[in-house]
């Protein structure tokens, strides 16, 4: 019999045959990708012939394409819809899969072929574009160990395949937590929650198989319960379930996960040469040092926690004229911050949420992009792994540029938060290969027969994800190496945070933000309201984030903290962290830090990010408007169309004329004036 993950794909798009596949299937097919992925590689390293750019880079990137391939239905699978099965699997690819990576990058004979031409370079007539190329892979050779020699070499390979495997266990200990914890809700427990979050509550026991109401640790779910119910007893109950993922013990419990990764990536980093991990994660990104990017936290953790402590103040006393004395918890912040929206801006989520449908948000998110970049979004019939997943072909003058997936709705199988992937991913080494690109989120389902309607953030949410894809779908380079998204972390964030302001353009939201009963826009006084409210409670928003950011550098500029929990508590004491404000993502449930690490040293990004949004969505208001068409064609080819082909402060100065500072963001924030 054969293998569907390994025969060749009649499917449209050329997207995996879901409906062929077993999860039986992905363990052979695997095995036998991975050892002709083995032999592509060798076949390269031991070429009689000498080194040539097309005998060695472009040979390597052709080799391992049926390795991809398994690659790619899996991992959609295991991120978006996983089982027992499949987690399985996982614990077994991914020290597999750190394996193979040590077997390339340390190999001698392929190596040396690299470094050869490296050192030869000036000399081998390369275009711009291969020039990046092949910086890029002797940078990441030499970064992997390939100079390493004996036991160094061998502790390096032991290291990467550890990390793989507790960065695993990492996800699936969280995974497990998420979707183990869930709080019924009985008649005398549903006081002030809005009609929105009854029916996705409703919908949540339904999908669990039982009747009544109940609250899951879905984001979509527990952040309105905190905003909205009257109960202080069952949000302080679903507060701490919510904060203790990963923490509760047991075989479940990250604690002692993450303090081993610690140990582990600091051994890594001194082995190739660093003082420490942040030192070498940081080299590589725009930033460069830990110090750039502590100073840079720091100018904004200063103004943001004096927002915070201004506003804690407000709400606290709110929560004493409620008659509850004592002091402000983490479980009482959302309540009375949307106690206090409503109030000063007149905005009730369940008022306005009923204007934010999921479909008409996500017609809004293509219709800027036709705007900007003339593209055509149409509905397309192509079977994926699970039913809610949508189906659009992406084109621009009658010729196909994408295809894209998105899969919105939360589920107990789906890992929290929301991503952007690229199963197939842009490039033209061998023809015009087009991408397949993924949105997945976790929005509450709504009840059969029910719009699926969103919160301010959730659109936002929305929108962001559609920047990375879009950042994926207009990428224009020859390699796949430097395609799309395969760009420095502190420069990926840009398009996904820029595409965001599109959504704060009011004529946007004339458009689409229609009432998903009446079919009526949203009232200009309400639209007036929401924008005037942008940088409402920013100060709890920023505090929660950069707390995050600087607890994640601390842990990796220096020796590694004999437990990562003491260490968490010792720098949030050091910068003053308001009492009622945690971490926005607290250490055992770090995913974007501890999951694979690619955020590790980085979760900064998302702030150096937002200097240059900010900064870059200012050029388009300076030069007419938010759909300026000269400014869309600079942004698509000086940033979107040129994935990591050059380096991104070129790109960034070649679209605005200068690098960016952190005025734009301070006043985007509504933080410029905070004390």
């Amino acid at each position: 019999m054969t293998n569907p993950l390994l025969d060749d794909w009649s499917t449209p798009f050329d997207v995996p045959p879901y409906a062929l596949i077993s999860d039986d299937d992905f363990k052979p097919a695997f095995e036998t990708a991975l050892e002709a992925a083995k032999a592509d590689v060798l076949a390269v390293a031991d070429n009689p012939d000498a080194p040539t750019f097309e005998n060695t880079i472009e040979a390597l990137a052709r080799g391992g394409k049926a390795l991809d391939k398994v690659l790619s239905a899996f991992f959609s699978l295991a991120g978006a819809d996983s089982n027992p099965a499949r987690e399985a699997l996982q614990t077994v690819f991914s020290p597999a899969l750190a394996q193979f990576g040590s077997f390339v990058s340390l190999n001698e004979a392929l190596f040396t072929r690299i470094n050869a031409l490296w050192e030869a370079r000036d000399t081998l007539g390369l275009t711009p574009e291969q020039h990046r190329v092949l910086y890029l892979k002797h940078r990441n050779f030499i970064r992997a160990g390939a100079a390493l020699e004996g036991a160094a070499r061998e502790r390096l390979k032991e290291i990467t395949q550890r990390l793989a495997t507790l960065g695993t266990q990492f996800s699936q200990n969280l995974l497990a937590d998420e979707r183990e914890w869930s709080l019924t809700l009985g008649a005398d427990d549903l006081d002030g929650l809005p009609d929105f979050l009854l029916d996705a509550a409703k919908s949540a026991a339904a999908e669990a198989g039982s009747e009544g109401h109940v609250i899951t640790l879905s984001r979509s779910l527990v952040v309105p319960f905190l905003s909205t119910s009257n109960r202080r007893d069952l949000r302080e109950v679903a507060y701490k379930a919510w904060a203790a993922r990963g923490a509760n013990g047991g075989e479940t419990d990250n604690t002692g996960l993450t303090t081993e990764m610690l140990e582990l990536r600091h051994e890594m980093a001194q082995l190739l040469g660093y003082d420490n991990f942040s030192t070498y994660k940081l080299e590589t990104e725009m930033a460069g040092t830990p110090e750039r990017v502590r100073g840079l936290l720091m100018d904004v953790w200063t103004p943001a926690k004096a927002a915070a402590d201004a506003d804690a103040s407000v709400l606290e006393a709110m929560m004493h004229a409620d008659g509850i004395n004592g002091d402000l918890a983490p479980w009482d912040w959302r309540f009375y911050a949307e106690k206090r929206r409503k109030a000063e801006h007149d905005l009730d989520e369940a008022e306005l949420k009923p204007y934010l449908q999921l479909d008409k948000m996500i017609e809004a998110a293509f219709d800027c992009a036709h705007r900007l970049f003339g593209l055509e979004v149409k509905p397309v019939d192509v079977e994926m792994y699970h039913p809610d997943c949508r189906t659009f072909e992406v084109s621009r003058g009658g010729q196909h540029i994408a295809l894209f997936v998105g899969d919105y709705f939360a589920r107990a199988s789906k890992r929290s938060g929301a991503w952007c992937s690229a199963p197939r991913a842009q490039h033209k080494m061998d023809g015009d290969v087009r991408p397949i690109v993924m949105n997945v989120c976790n929005f509450a389902k709504p009840a059969a027969g029910s719009p699926a309607l969103l919160s301010y953030d959730d659109a936002r949410t929305l929108f962001h994800e559609f920047g990375h894809a879009l950042h994926q779908m207009l990428s224009d380079v020859t390699y796949e190496s430097i395609s799309g998204t395969s760009v420095p972390r502190d420069f990926v964030e840009l398009p996904s945070q820029l595409y965001e302001h599109w959504l704060e353009v009011p004529e946007v939201l004339q458009k689409f933000a229609v009432h998903a009963e009446t079919g009526a826009p949203m009232p200009q006084d309400m639209l007036e309201r929401l924008l005037n409210a942008a940088t409402f409670d920013m100060g709890f928003s920023t505090v929660e984030y950069v707390a995050s950011a600087l607890v994640d550098l601390e842990f990796h500029d220096g020796p590694p903290p004999a437990d990562a929990m003491v260490k968490q508590s010792e720098v949030l004491d050091q910068i003053g962290m308001p009492a009622a404000i945690e971490m926005r993502h607290r250490t055992p449930q770090f995913a974007h830090v501890f999951s694979g690490g690619y955020y590790a040293s980085s979760y900064y990004s998302y702030m150096w990010s937002e200097v240059m949004d900010a900064d870059a969505f200012e050029a388009f208001e300076e030069a007419g408007g938010a759909f300026d068409p000269t400014m869309a064609a600079s942004l698509e080819e000086h940033i979107l169309s040129k994935g990591g082909s050059v380096d991104p402060a070129e790109l960034y100065v070649a679209f605005r004329g200068r690098l960016p500072d952190v005025g734009a963001l301070l006043k985007g924030r509504g933080l410029d004036k905070a004390a």
